[in-house]
This record gives C-alpha cells, sequence and structure tokens, in this order.
C-alpha cells in the first residue's frame, strides 16, 4: 500500500498558510491539518486548568496527560479535548496571547510532533504549520514555504482585526529552542506579498498536479 502524500505549507504569521492549505486541499481532494490550531487547543485547556503559563513542567505535564482524539471532521483533521472541539475558544484573545508560551515548551514539540504524524492515518494530506517541513514531516518531497513583507502581513492582521506584533512574533517563531520556524530543505519559497489567496494556491495546486503526474 502506497504511503499518503503530505505537502507541508510552511510560513510566517498570516503569509496566507491557512488559506492557502485548504484552497489546495480542496482542489486535490485532499485532507486538510491546521497544526496551530492543535497548540491553540492545548493553550486554552491550560488556562481551563488554571495551569501557570511560566511553568514548563506543568504544561508539559498537562500535555501529557491529557485526553487529546484526532478526528476527521469532513475533510479537516482536529483534535479533540475530552471529546470536545473548541473551535471558538481557541481564537480569543487570550487563547492567543498564551499560544507562543505553550507552543515554545520542548516537551509540548514533542508531543505534538507524534500526534501530528499520526494525522497521516486518515490519507493524503496538506498540512500547514511552522515546522511541518522540517521537523514533522522532513521527508515528504513536497515542501512550501510562505512569507510575504511585513509590512502587507501587517495589512492582512488588521483587516482581519488583530492587532498583533508580527516582528517580535517572527523573532520567538525561529528563535525557539525546539523546533523552530525555518525554510526546509528543499521547500519551495513563496513571496505572496503581492499575489492573492488564488493565486499564490494555483501556483501550488499546478505545481503539484504536474508533479504527481510525473511521478505516476
Amino acid at each position: 500500500m502506497r504511503e499518503p502524500i503530505v505537502i507541508a505549507l510552511d510560513g510566517t504569521s498570516a503569509s496566507g498558510k491557512s488559506t492557502n492549505a485548504k484552497l489546495v486541499a480542496k482542489a486535490l481532494g485532499y485532507l486538510y491539518v491546521d497544526t496551530g490550531a492543535m497548540y491553540r487547543s492545548l493553550a486554552w485547556h491550560c488556562l481551563e486548568k488554571r495551569v501557570a503559563l511560566d511553568n514548563e513542567k506543568a504544561i508539559a505535564s498537562l500535555c501529557r496527560r491529557w485526553k487529546a482524539a484526532l478526528r476527521n471532521d469532513d475533510g479537516h483533521i482536529r483534535l479533540y479535548v475530552d471529546g470536545y472541539f473548541p473551535e471558538k475558544e481557541i481564537r480569543t484573545s487570550e487563547t492567543s496571547a498564551a499560544v507562543p508560551t505553550v507552543a515554545a515548551v520542548p516537551g509540548v514539540r514533542k508531543w505534538m510532533k507524534i500526534k501530528q504524524r499520526d494525522c497521516a492515518q486518515f490519507g493524503n494530506l496538506v498540512m500547514e504549520g511552522r515546522d511541518i517541513g522540517s521537523n514533522i514531516f522532513p521527508e515528504t518531497d513536497f515542501k512550501y514555504y510562505l512569507n510575504a513583507s511585513l509590512d502587507e502581513r501587517a495589512k492582512r492582521r488588521a483587516a482581519d482585526g488583530v492587532d498583533e506584533n508580527l516582528a517580535e512574533r517572527d523573532k520567538r517563531d525561529s528563535q525557539r529552542a525546539a523546533a523552530p520556524l525555518m525554510i526546509a530543505l528543499g521547500a519551495r519559497v513563496i513571496d505572496n506579498s503581492a499575489m492573492t489567496a488564488e493565486e499564490t494556491s494555483t501556483l501550488i495546486i499546478n505545481e503539484m498536479r504536474e508533479r504527481l503526474e510525473a511521478a505516476g
């Protein structure tokens, strides 16, 4: 039986990862995985359990013990917590503020890597995040890295009604000790500062179709 195909879509904040990953997955008939939502779910769970965010051991311990399971919801692989997916809760400002701290814990990264690789049990994937091509699925031949100018990304965040220090977020993501944000070996870098989501996704979709056809 052939191994599932994994398209790794990494990049900086507000570079269009989520939008493009969904478009690519839909066009190719692949499953979509938002790894950021997994970290958000854990951050929300930490807040619910009143775990001190300055206590790495406590965060890692909770991550090892929480009852989290993967489910396929109409082509979207999600991480359920105690049988519940906190779709709205993980998008609050409080949860968003906690995510970078929780995601930087080495024990959390280790747990998430195992769980995210388990997503392949469901079939072909388009997985978006910050370390998919470099850490989660380094063996995949299909790696993309999205980026855009800081000014353009700030405009996109503002249009979504989000006030975020992207320069500081970039710094934290790229300098963390565990699985830092980086361009994976062999990844195609796409600067979409002057591109629409449709233009970016079409570029990826067309290239993937050509490569898959060539590979038989």
